[in-house]
C-alpha cells in the first residue's frame, strides 16, 4: 500500500481539481464533472455532441451548425483549400471568400469530413491475434487483424463509411471507431487571412488575441447539401466568465504516458531534430517568398504550416527540458514499478516491461534520422516524390490481400488516398524546387556523403541541379498520368520512365528495409511493453484516467478563466475595439480593408476571442466550445505559451485554450462581410 500512497503523493501535488483531461465520449468522467461543476452530461447530451461534431481528415476538428451540411472550422485548417482556389489573379487567402448563394460554393480538392457514428470494444480481438507473438509476427498479426475489423466495418460502403482500430491508453485499449465519411466538401466563407491570423507570428499562442480564425464549408452527398439531424446551434450571446465549457473535438496525439526512456529520446533527439530542420526551412521559404508576387502567394500556406509548427515544438522542447517534468515523471514511474514488483502476478507477467522498452529505445536512437529521411521522406520532400511514393506502393499493395498490406493501403483506406492522388490542385513547380533541393541537402548532410543511397541518388548533381532535373522532366504534375499510372498498376509502374516514377522505385527496398527493423526491433516490442504497462495501471486504479490523444474524439470540460502571470491579472475576454486599437496598419497587424470600411457598423464592444482552463492540443483547432445546453459559444483555435507543453503534461494554472467568440462570428458575418443567408443558417431561420 505504500507504493500506492506514493503514487497519490505525486497527484496531491496537483490543485484539487483542474480541467485536465481528453476524455472518450465513451468514457467521460460524470462523477468528477458533477463535484467540479455540479453538472454532468446525460446520454444524450453526449450522443448529440457525438454526431455533431466532425473531423477533417487532414487534421482538424470541425462540427456541423446547421441541418443542411454546414460545417464550422478555422480558416487555417480551410487554408489550403482556398489556396487552391486562387489563382494570380484571384487571391482567396488575401481578398478572402464570401458565397451569397449555394452555386457560388467551391469545392475543396481532396478533403474529407468525417462524422463519428459508433465506438466498439475490440481489444480481445486484438490480443487473441497477438498473444505469444513478438517482433515481426507481433506486428503482422497486429495489422492483419485490425485490417480484418476495418474492412468487416465498412462492409460494401467504403465510398460512405470509414472504420479505425485505435489503439488507447499504449496497448491497454483498443476501439473500433465507425465513422461517416463525407468527401463532397466545399468553402463557403473564408475571411481575409489577415483577420483570421491578426497579429501573425508575434501573437501566435499568445492572448490577448483579436482572430477571425473560423470558415465555413458544407458537405454534399448525391450533389446536394448534406441533410444532417444533429447539430449545434450558435449562441448568439457568447459565453460568460466562469461558465462551465466543454470542447469536444480531435486532439492529435500527446505522450503524457510515456516512459522516461521514450521522453529522453523526444527531448534528446527527436523533437530536437525537427525543430533545428524547422528552423532552417522556414529561413529558406522566407527568402523564397521575398523573390516575387507570386512566389509570395504559391508558399504563404507552407510558410504558415512551418512557423506554426516550428514555435508549437519548441515549446514542447522547452517542456521537455524543464526538469520538473522529469522529476514528476520519475515519480510516478518508481512508484508503479515498485508496486508491480509488490504483486508477485503482476511482476512475474510485465516486471520488465520498463527495460524492454528502454533498449528499444535505444535502438530507436540510432534508426531515427535514416528512417525519417528514407521512410518518412523528409529528404524527398515534393508533392512529385509524395505522389510517386503513392503509385509505386499502390500498385505492390494492392495485389495483396487486404490483412497483408501496409495500413495505409487497407481497403479502408483507399478512397481518402484516390481522393488526394486524382485531386486537381494545383502544384507549383518553382516552389516545389525549393523545398526538393533543400530536403535533398539535409539528406546529404543527415545520413552523410558516403553513405551509398546518397551516393546513388545525387550521383555527381548537386541537390539543386537533381531537383531541377527532376522536375522539369516529371508528368506527376498532371492527374489524368497519375490516373493511368494507377489504373495500369505494376506492369504500368515498370514501363514509366517518370524521373520520380525511377527514384520512388530506386529507394523502396531501403525505405521497406529500414520500416521493417523499426516495426520489429522498435514498435513491436514498445506496443507489447507498453500493454504491459497499462495492464498493471489498470490493476491500480482502473479505466479512471483518460488515455493519450490519438486524433479520436474528446471531450474536455473547463470554464472560461483568465489567469495570472508576472503579477498581472490577464482577462478571459477581448473585444472588436481592441482589434482596431492593436492595428497598425502594417502586416501582420494590419486589418483588412473590409474591416476599416464597415468599423461603424460594427459594435466595437463585442466580444471577439475568449480563453477558457479546457485542456486541448494540436488537432484541436475548429473544436466547438459547447454549454450545457449543447449550444455553440465559441470556436478553439488556439492554446496559450503555456499550453505548448502540453503534449506531456497540463498545468490548470497557466494552460489556457484560445477560441472565437460565437457573438463575433455572427457579428462580422452580418456586419462586415454581408453574409445575412449564412447569419439566418446559423441561427436556424
Amino acid at each position: 500500500m505504500r507504493y500506492i500512497a506514493a503514487i497519490f503523493v505525486v497527484l496531491a501535488a496537483l490543485p484539487a481539481w483542474s480541467a485536465e483531461g481528453m476524455w472518450t465520449l465513451d468514457n467521460p468522467p460524470l462523477q468528477a464533472m458533477q463535484k467540479d461543476i455540479g453538472w454532468a452530461p446525460t446520454s444524450q447530451w453526449l450522443d448529440q455532441a457525438m454526431r455533431g461534431s466532425a473531423r477533417i481528415a487532414g487534421g482538424c476538428s470541425a462540427s456541423f451548425v446547421s441541418k443542411n451540411g454546414l460545417v464550422l472550422t478555422n480558416h487555417h485548417c480551410v487554408a489550403r483549400c482556398a489556396e487552391q482556389l486562387s489563382n494570380a489573379k484571384q487571391d482567396f487567402l488575401q481578398a478572402g471568400f464570401v458565397t451569397h448563394q449555394a452555386a457560388d460554393e467551391r469545392r475543396c480538392a481532396a478533403m474529407e469530413v468525417n462524422r463519428l457514428e459508433k465506438i466498439s470494444d475490440v481489444t480481445g480481438d486484438i490480443k487473441r491475434a497477438t498473444e505469444g507473438l513478438n517482433g515481426t509476427a507481433f506486428k503482422t498479426a497486429q495489422n492483419a487483424a485490425k485490417a480484418k475489423l476495418t474492412s468487416a466495418c465498412v462492409g460494401t460502403e467504403g465510398s460512405k463509411v470509414r472504420c479505425d482500430v485505435i489503439d488507447l491508453y499504449h496497448g491497454g485499449q483498443y476501439k473500433l471507431y465507425r465513422y461517416h465519411r463525407f468527401q463532397d466538401v466545399r468553402l463557403v466563407f473564408a475571411p481575409e487571412q489577415a483577420a483570421a491570423f491578426f497579429g501573425g507570428d508575434p501573437d501566435n499562442f499568445n492572448f490577448p488575441r483579436y482572430d477571425l480564425d473560423m470558415s465555413l464549408v458544407r458537405v454534399y452527398e448525391d450533389d446536394k447539401p448534406a441533410q444532417v439531424a444533429n447539430y449545434f446551434p450558435l449562441n448568439a450571446q457568447g459565453p460568460a466568465a466562469d461558465e462551465p465549457v466543454f470542447v469536444v473535438g480531435h486532439p492529435g496525439s500527446t505522450d503524457r504516458g510515456l516512459t522516461l526512456a521514450q521522453l529522453s529520446l523526444l527531448r534528446d533527439q527527436l523533437v530536437l531534430d525537427t525543430v533545428l530542420r524547422l528552423a532552417e526551412y522556414r529561413g529558406v521559404l522566407t527568402a523564397y517568398s521575398t523573390t516575387g508576387a507570386e512566389a509570395n502567394r504559391t508558399a504563404a500556406g507552407e510558410l504558415f504550416g512551418v512557423e506554426n509548427s516550428y514555435k508549437a515544438l519548441r515549446g514542447r522542447l522547452s517542456t521537455l527540458l524543464d526538469p520538473v517534468l522529469f522529476t514528476r515523471k520519475q515519480a510516478d514511474e518508481t512508484a508503479l514499478r515498485k508496486y508491480v514488483a509488490s504483486q508477485p502476478k503482476l511482476a512475474k507477467e510485465i516486471g520488465g516491461a520498463w527495460d524492454a522498452i528502454a533498449q528499444a529505445e535505444k535502438i530507436h536512437r540510432d534508426l531515427s534520422r535514416p528512417l525519417s529521411q528514407i521512410e518518412g521522406g523528409l529528404g524527398f520532400n515534393s508533392q512529385y516524390f509524395q505522389i510517386a511514393r503513392t503509385l509505386v506502393r499502390g500498385a505492390a499493395e494492392r495485389v495483396k490481400a487486404n490483412a497483408e498490406r501496409l495500413p495505409e493501403f487497407n481497403d479502408n483506406v483507399i478512397p481518402q488516398v484516390e481522393a488526394t492522388l486524382f485531386s486537381n490542385a494545383p502544384i507549383y513547380p518553382e516552389l516545389e524546387k525549393v523545398k526538393l533541393t533543400f530536403a535533398l541537402t539535409k539528406l546529404r548532410e543527415v545520413l552523410g556523403t558516403d553513405v551509398s543511397l546518397v551516393q546513388r541518388v545525387l550521383g555527381k548533381q548537386s541537390p539543386e541541379q537533381l531537383a531541377t532535373r527532376l522536375i522539369s522532366s516529371t508528368r506527376l504534375g498532371d492527374p489524368a498520368t497519375r490516373r493511368r499510372l494507377w489504373d495500369g498498376g505494376a506492369a504500368a509502374i515498370a514501363s514509366s520512365d517518370d524521373p520520380f516514377i525511377r527514384l520512388a522505385v530506386d529507394i523502396d527496398p531501403d525505405a521497406r528495409a529500414l520500416r521493417t527493423r523499426y516495426e520489429r526491433e522498435v514498435e513491436a516490442v514498445v506496443q507489447k511493453n507498453t500493454e504491459a504497462i497499462a495492464k498493471a495501471r489498470f490493476a491500480l486504479a482502473g479505466d479512471t484516467t483518460y488515455p493519450d490523444a490519438t486524433f479520436t474524439l474528446r471531450l474536455s470540460y473547463g470554464v472560461v478563466k483568465g489567469w495570472e502571470e508576472a503579477g498581472q491579472q490577464i482577462t478571459p475576454f477581448t473585444q472588436f475595439d481592441g482589434a482596431f486599437a492593436r492595428a497598425t496598419g502594417a502586416a501582420p497587424f494590419a486589418l483588412p480593408a473590409s474591416w476599416i470600411a464597415n468599423k461603424d457598423k460594427l459594435t466595437l464592444t463585442t466580444p471577439l476571442n475568449f480563453v477558457t482552463t479546457n485542456d486541448i492540443i494540436g488537432g484541436n483547432s475548429g473544436s466547438p466550445v459547447l454549454n450545457r445546453k449543447g449550444e455553440l459559444v465559441g470556436l478553439i483555435f488556439d492554446g496559450n505559451i503555456h499550453s505548448l507543453g502540453g503534449a506531456y503534461t497540463y498545468d490548470p494554472t497557466l494552460n489556457r485554450s484560445v477560441a472565437v467568440d460565437s457573438a463575433a462570428i455572427l457579428e462580422a458575418l452580418d456586419k462586415i462581410y454581408d453574409a445575412k443567408s449564412l447569419v439566418n443558417e446559423l441561427s436556424g431561420n
